[in-house]
């Protein structure tokens, strides 16, 4: 009867290790994810300011360029 208790509480604590590790590994995973899906944020974040900045200094430049441009035009037909 000994023998069949050591058996019995060595499957007990085999069955409670293999079940930490399984939530271990799930927390771990589910880490994982989560900083790969905030990575993958910040690259969108980053790229999307790069973009809105790229289109300010475009539009900038367009409204520079036209309005000498205009200039130009308005003096050249008065003068």
């Amino acid at each position: 009867m000994k023998m069949h208790d050591s058996i019995s509480q060595f499957e007990l604590a085999f069955e409670q290790e293999a079940a930490l590790e399984r939530r271990r590994r799930e927390q771990l995973r589910r880490r994982a994810a989560a900083r790969s899906r905030a990575r993958r944020i910040q690259r969108t974040e980053q790229h999307g300011k790069v973009a809105f900045s790229v289109l300010v200094v475009a539009l900038t430049v367009t409204v520079v360029v036209v309005t000498v441009v205009m200039f130009e035009t308005l003096a050249w037909l008065m003068g």
